[in-house]
């Protein structure tokens, strides 16, 4: 019997080898709204056109995994700044963002209320939107909604170049906030895990290996990961985990999270990281999302994808996934072969 595309997520998640090699995009919202020909704002006010979009882009680019919010992720701090002025700022093209920055110690944090965020209406919109998108075609499927990871939300209400200061001026200051925001993602999931959500996806690209060390890594990132993956082990749910840049010196650490994959930037030695994680964690990888994608013919991401495949994905726990979310303009095309390779290779 032919397995659902979310059977064969499932399948790597637990280290095995499913019929076919899993293959899914990392978020892609910025390239369904392109394509679906809407915009993050108006998304932002209509939850059946963000359920229509999720369903209609799902099977066109046919992804084992779909991402409900993918580019939302900024509203988790907005609901909670919206008291000291704070807004959102929609763009022509990309993701929402902050206007503002609005938490420097931990009195400021002893000030935030997490029930803040429920009085956000995007956040509902996104919320009311995955469990209708699960709903439609959540047993075909694994159906996700997207997050940044508490380290790079923590910066979001910090401000990014504050808070990296802050890693070694206050270091306690760092932890305590990104702990919170451990909790605050906790608290935005339960109630879709309530419902069934089966996933959790973060995005924690200021934990990138450009940014900080594996020390700064194992002390203020990986603890309030694995705080998101124990709870949701707990609930019987996945944690998907994207971080960029290059993290090839300390691939250990991805274990050290409990996150049931980690997806790697196309900066990171995929042979390496199978050595270090083949048969402990299930990982995927990483074909560039520009140079490839995005600049090559499709002949050519073809061969991209089977070299990463030769490379690192024959043994099973391996996903086919680009090295982070892809731009907008990637040609359908090269979009299609990337998937059909995967789609097509048996073990």
């Amino acid at each position: 019997m032919t397995m659902t595309p979310r059977e064969t997520m499932l399948k790597a998640f637990a280290m095995g080898r499913p019929e076919r090699i899993p293959v899914t995009l990392f978020g892609g919202g910025m390239w369904s709204i392109k394509d679906y020909g809407t915009t993050f704002e108006e998304l932002s006010k209509n939850i059946e056109k963000m359920v229509d979009m999720c369903v209609t882009e799902a099977e066109k680019i046919r992804s084992d995994v779909v991402y409900v919010g993918s580019g939302f992720n900024n509203f988790h701090a907005i609901a909670l700044g919206k008291k000291y002025g704070v807004g959102a700022k929609y763009r022509e093209i990309g993701a929402p963002d902050i206007t503002d920055h609005f938490v420097h110690s931990e009195e400021d944090i002893a000030k935030l209320d997490m029930n803040d965020l429920f009085k956000e209406p995007v956040i509902n919109v996104v919320l009311d939107a995955t469990r209708r998108v699960k709903e439609k075609i959540g047993k075909k499927h694994l159906v996700t909604m997207t997050c940044w990871g508490p380290f790079t939300l923590a910066a979001r209400f910090v401000g990014e170049e504050a808070f990296m200061k802050y890693t070694f001026k206050k270091p306690s200051f760092v932890e305590k906030m990104t702990d919170f925001c451990a909790d605050l993602l906790i608290k935005l999931y339960e109630p879709l895990v309530n419902d069934g959500l089966e996933a959790l996806s973060i995005a924690d690209p200021t934990a990138s290996g450009d940014l900080i060390n594996p020390k700064q890594m194992a002390k203020f990132a990986v603890p309030a990961l694995k705080k998101m993956s124990d709870w949701a082990k707990s609930k019987r749910v996945h944690t998907i985990l994207h971080i960029c840049g290059d993290t090839s010196d300390r691939l250990e650490q991805f274990i050290d999270t409990g996150c049931s994959v980690i997806f790697f930037d196309q900066k990171v030695n995929i042979a390496k990281a199978k050595e270090i994680l083949g048969g402990k964690m299930c990982f995927g990888g990483n074909v560039a999302p520009v140079h490839v994608l995005l600049n090559k013919t499709a002949s050519e991401v073809e061969q991209a994808c089977r070299e990463v495949i030769e490379i690192a994905g024959k043994d099973g726990g391996f996903v086919l996934v680009p090295g982070c979310d892809i731009p907008p303009t990637i040609p359908y095309e090269n979009l299609k072969v990337f998937h059909d390779v995967a789609l097509n290779w048996k073990y």
